[in-house]
C-alpha cells in the first residue's frame, strides 16, 4: 500500500492486513460485549468503539486516544492517516503523540470486514479508544447555568440524541444516574455525532446534590402539579437543571418530589407526550439562557 511522504512521522504505526476476524487482537471489534469493553471492575482499562471520520476526529481533538483501527484498505490513506497526521501535528504532548503513533491499523477486504455485521462497514472504519477519566459532579457543574440530568434513560439512540440536542441547544453539561445507558456505547456515540466528546458529563448518585450547589431543578413529568414549560417562573432562576426520566415510565415520584418545579410540554390532538429525546430538545430550547 502506498504511503505519502507527509506521513513520514507515522512510520512506526503498524498496518496489518488480516484475512480473518478470529485474531485475539480483534476481540474488541468482533467478540467483546459493551459491558466487557466498559470494564466496570477496572474503569481505567476501559475501551469504547467509535466509528466514522467525523466522530473519531472530534474524539481526537478532545484528547481521547486510539488503541487500534479496523478499516477497509481504501480508508487507511484516504481518511485514517490524514486524520492521525493532523492529530500529531496539533499536539505538543509527547505522551499523546507516542500513543497515537503506537496505534495499530488492521485492514482487510470488504468481504472479511462484513463478517462483523453481515454487511459492509457503512462508515468505513472502526476505532477502539481509551475511555476518559470522568470528573466529579462539582467539577462538571462549576460555573454552569444550564445543565440536564438523565435519570434511567436506557436506550442508546435516545442517549445519543439527547447529547446532540444538549450540545446544540445551550446545555452546558450532562449528568446521568448509574442506571442510564453508557454514553460511550457504540450506537450512542454514533447517534450523538461525536457531541458526547464535546459536552462535559459524569454520573450522579443523589440529585439532592444539585440543590446544595445552587441549582433549581425542573422535573419533566406528566403531573397535575406540572406547569407549562414556558411558565415565566422557571426562567426566574439563574441556574437550572432539567431532569428527564426513563422511556415509558418517566421520572419516579420520589425523584419528582426532590425537584424544585414540575413542568410539562403542552400537547394537542390527544397526544400525551413526546419521545424523551424530542421532549429534551424542546425543553433545552425553551429553558436556554436568554
Amino acid at each position: 500500500m502506498q504511503r505519502f511522504e507527509c506521513y513520514r512521522y507515522l512510520c512506526n504505526m503498524k498496518i496489518i492486513h488480516v484475512d480473518t476476524l478470529n485474531l485475539p487482537e480483534l476481540d474488541v471489534y468482533a467478540r467483546l460485549t459493551e459491558s466487557q469493553l466498559r470494564n466496570r471492575l477496572e474503569p481505567e482499562k476501559g475501551i469504547f468503539i467509535a466509528e466514522s471520520l467525523k466522530v473519531v476526529r472530534v474524539a481526537l481533538q478532545k484528547g481521547l486516544l486510539p488503541i487500534s483501527f479496523l478499516a477497509e484498505e481504501k480508508y487507511v490513506d484516504e481518511q485514517i492517516l490524514p486524520m492521525l497526521n493532523d492529530a500529531i501535528a496539533n499536539s505538543d504532548n509527547e505522551s499523546t503523540i507516542k500513543t497515537i503513533d503506537d496505534a495499530t491499523i488492521y485492514t482487510g477486504d470488504r468481504e472479511v470486514l462484513a463478517q462483523l455485521t453481515g454487511y459492509e462497514l457503512s462508515r468505513g472504519f472502526l476505532c477502539a479508544m481509551h475511555r476518559p477519566q470522568l470528573p466529579s459532579v462539582e467539577d462538571v457543574c462549576a460555573g454552569k447555568r444550564r445543565i440536564a440530568v438523565m435519570d434511567g434513560v436506557v436506550n442508546s439512540t435516545n442517549t445519543g440524541a439527547i447529547f446532540r440536542a444538549a450540545t446544540a441547544l445551550g446545555i452546558e453539561a450532562l449528568l446521568l444516574t448509574p442506571t442510564c445507558c453508557d454514553p460511550l456505547n457504540r450506537r450512542s456515540v454514533r447517534v450523538s455525532m461525536g457531541t458526547v466528546f464535546q459536552i462535559p458529563w459524569t454520573y450522579i448518585n443523589d440529585l439532592s446534590l444539585l440543590n446544595d450547589i445552587g441549582f433549581a431543578t425542573i422535573a419533566l413529568a406528566l403531573s397535575n402539579k406540572a406547569v407549562s414549560i414556558d411558565d415565566p417562573t422557571l426562567l426566574a432562576h439563574d441556574r437550572l437543571a432539567i431532569v428527564m426520566g426513563t422511556e415509558g415510565d418517566g421520572l419516579s415520584q420520589a425523584t419528582i418530589n426532590k425537584c424544585t418545579h414540575v413542568a410539562m410540554i403542552p400537547m394537542q390532538r390527544g397526544v400525551d407526550s413526546l419521545n424523551v429525546a424530542a421532549a429534551a430538545a424542546v425543553a433545552f430550547w425553551q429553558l436556554r439562557c436568554r
